[in-house]
């Protein structure tokens, strides 16, 4: 289906993002930590939203 050259380049082009989303993410880390710092209670927040959504979703069935 795929040429050998086509696989060796999609293999070469996996790896590179890798590597390339690794390295920026380690040089990002830090002001990551200082900029998000509290999103916890947003995805806290969010999950218990849609906990509640199901909870009325099946409560309400009958």
């Amino acid at each position: 289906m795929f040429s050998t050259g086509q696989q060796y380049f999609a293999i070469f082009f996996v790896i590179a993002f890798i590597i390339t989303m690794i390295y920026v993410y380690r040089k990002d880390l830090k002001e990551m930590k200082q900029q998000y710092k509290g999103t916890y209670w947003i995805l806290f927040g969010f999950l218990l939203f849609i906990g509640l959504l199901f909870f009325i979703k099946f409560y309400l069935k009958d």
